[in-house]
């Protein structure tokens, strides 16, 4: 899978796309809150969520009306620039999942859930998933969780996916096959899967 900063390389106009496709699908009145529903029944109201590879806002800006403390990052300064236009309020950040170290930006409380939804750890490259994943476990508070979603036509098998979660120090706490809490079972072509810390 090519990563994210690799395909705007070679297609600069990519991210204006992206930021389009979800704003017309978002005017149409598509049902884009799925990934922050899920979320949101995860947790009381008030709660600290990192939205890891926020994108141009949809999950993170949902999980803010619905009255939680966000962040968002994401490495493509363009979809933070549309998150800050489209969904004020939480706190956008330009930045690497695998390197991510937000004390730097004074954020040190860890968070309640991070969720890194639309196949976002699919995008990363392949030697800085396990890092990512790292990192994301570095911030998590100490009962916290991470929700994945990603599918398995995105080069990132999921076995090699639940690898790389043991490696980095987590532990798989529940598998769906979808975030409208369908459970998993063998064949299935989408992975929502819910971390902790190991």
């Amino acid at each position: 899978m090519t990563s994210w900063m690799e395909i705007v390389a070679e297609n600069p106009d990519h991210s204006s796309w992206y930021i389009e496709r979800f704003r017309t699908m978002a005017a149409d009145g598509a049902d884009l809150e799925g990934e922050a529903r899920f979320v949101d029944a995860m947790v009381a109201r008030g709660a600290r969520i990192l939205d890891a590879g926020c994108g141009p806002g949809r999950v993170g800006g949902a999980l803010h009306q619905r009255g939680h403390q966000v962040v968002g990052v994401d490495v493509d300064p363009a979809l933070i620039e549309a998150a800050e236009q489209d969904h004020p309020g939480p706190t956008w950040l330009v930045g690497d999942l695998a390197r991510m170290d937000l004390a730097e930006h004074g954020i040190e409380e860890g968070f309640d859930v991070i969720v890194c939804a639309g196949n976002v750890i699919t995008f990363v490259p392949v030697d800085d998933r396990r890092p990512a994943l790292e990192r994301m476990g570095a911030h998590l508070a100490d009962d916290g969780r991470i929700a994945i979603g990603f599918g398995d036509h995105r080069g990132y098998g999921f076995d090699e996916f639940r690898a790389d979660v043991d490696a980095a120090g987590l532990a798989v706490e529940l598998e769906l096959s979808t975030w409208d809490l369908r459970p998993f079972r063998d064949g299935a072509d989408f992975l929502v899967a819910l971390l902790r810390r190991a």
